[in-house]
């Protein structure tokens, strides 16, 4: 079993409210502390990465307005998760760090530097869950009208992919750094060579600024589950970010997935709320204690923005039939598929128990074992991007109560194995596979 903690530089992630439990520090999101303090423990816990999501625009679907998502902090105020991560590998040996980076609104050359800057950094440790974005918020903030149309921007992420991957694959032979002092060449140019790209979006004639680093490429995560990211999951993706609805619909999804990147490997992280205790009653006791400080306001704000939908129009019992939106597709298929063809505000704030759409698993740590071990059995996933509540108590007590039993049954390892972050998900090398679409872009 994969486990990753799914976290985001702000105080109100994915459990909308939360923030506001007594016993929650996630309002330190914006010191260095805070982060090295979440590595250590996740590095105690054997966890195999911390998975940062991030966006660039702001939530203000809503009634047309940003004013619900300040009011609850939801994923406001937003610090840039990149610049935690050197901080968090200085304080950490193994744990790897997968940051979600928009590609978007950034030239691929400035990009490939920094993702390479990182691998460097952490030892090869990086990871880039690739995303387009799904916010108007954040197209206007970098000074276009609107978002480009949903599969018009994963055209746009098949021509970005081939320019990093030249420079991260083919720009420096393996051998091109010398540093001989005695000779004074610390690099021969003849094993550099010029990246030239002409695309329909992208220019780029430049020599990467980097040597090689561990990993060359970061371990590629994708989270679009639209047919259309399916397919670009199936050609570029190491492993897939999917929402929970149910085992049998993820199944289809996962065997989907495996199918379109054949031959190649690839892992699935189902996304998982635990709310766990020594025993079921405490585990009771603390949801209950939790969905007290759920907002339901912050969390019709997140959801509006993440499903395309202005909630605000609809009454409580109104049927909301979503048509066309550039928001994420696959969220809208989700909710159709829990709540039905015309579901309405009242069954989804139903459903978010805790601030959110994703149903806790709750109980005492065998009964949360079992749980997860279903979810790897029936829906064949590899692991889970656990979501925060209460923190740090939420992985506090997953990593005290229940990853002793998953280890108990053979279910989670016992100690890091060597090597990059690649190597350690895999077991293999720590550079991409040679069937892997970057292989063409090699010295």
């Amino acid at each position: 079993m994969r486990l990753n903690a799914f976290d985001m530089a702000t105080p109100g992630h994915i459990q909308q409210g939360m923030w506001t439990h007594p016993r929650d520090g996630s309002t330190g999101y914006n010191s260095l502390a805070h982060w090295m303090e979440l590595a250590r423990l996740l590095e105690r816990g054997l966890f195999d990465g911390l998975f940062l999501a991030d966006v660039l625009g702001i939530y203000d679907v809503l009634g047309g307005s940003a004013d619900a998502a300040l009011r609850g902090g939801v994923q406001v105020p937003l610090i840039d998760p990149v610049v935690t991560i050197p901080a968090m590998a200085a304080v950490t040996t193994h744990l790897g760090f997968g940051v979600t980076c928009n590609l978007a609104y950034e030239a691929p050359y400035l990009f490939a530097r920094r993702m390479s800057s990182l691998d460097h950094l952490t030892g090869g440790r990086i990871g880039w869950n690739i995303v387009t974005g799904y916010l108007d918020s954040a197209a206007r903030a970098l000074g276009h009208d609107a978002q480009m149309q949903h599969d018009d921007r994963y055209d746009l992420a098949e021509e970005y992919m081939e320019a990093v991957y030249a420079l991260w694959e083919g720009s420096w032979a393996d051998d091109a750094v010398k540093r001989d002092k005695a000779g004074g060449i610390y690099t021969d140019p003849a094993r550099v060579r010029r990246i030239r790209h002409q695309g329909k979006q992208y220019r780029l004639d430049a020599v990467h600024l980097c040597e090689p680093s561990p990993q060359r490429t970061p371990v590629l995560y994708q989270a679009g589950a639209s047919d259309r990211g399916r397919a670009f999951a199936g050609r570029h993706a190491e492993c897939v970010f999917v929402n929970g609805t149910s085992p049998a619909i993820v199944a289809r999804q996962v065997a989907d997935l495996r199918a379109r990147a054949a031959p190649r490997p690839i892992q699935v992280f189902v996304g998982a709320t635990i709310v766990t205790g020594r025993t079921e009653a405490e585990a009771r006791a603390l949801l209950a204690d939790y969905a007290t400080h759920a907002n339901a306001e912050a969390t019709l704000a997140h959801a509006a923005a993440s499903l395309g939908i202005d909630f605000s129009r609809y009454d409580m019992d109104e049927p909301i039939e979503a048509g066309p939106t550039q928001a994420i597709q696959s969220n809208v298929q989700a909710m159709k598929q829990v709540a039905g063809p015309a579901w309405t505000k009242r069954k989804l704030l139903e459903q978010s128990v805790l601030g959110s759409r994703q149903p806790p698993i709750v109980g005492d740590p065998h009964q949360v074992a079992d749980a997860l071990e279903g979810w790897m059995r029936d829906a064949d996933v590899d692991g889970f991007n656990l979501s925060r509540t209460v923190m740090p108590e939420c992985l506090e007590a997953f990593i005290d109560l229940v990853v002793p039993v998953l280890q108990e049954r053979g279910l989670f390892k016992t100690g890091y194995a060597p090597g990059t972050y690649r190597e350690k998900l895999f077991g293999a090398g720590p550079r991409l596979p040679d069937t892997h679409a970057a292989a063409s872009h090699r010295w």
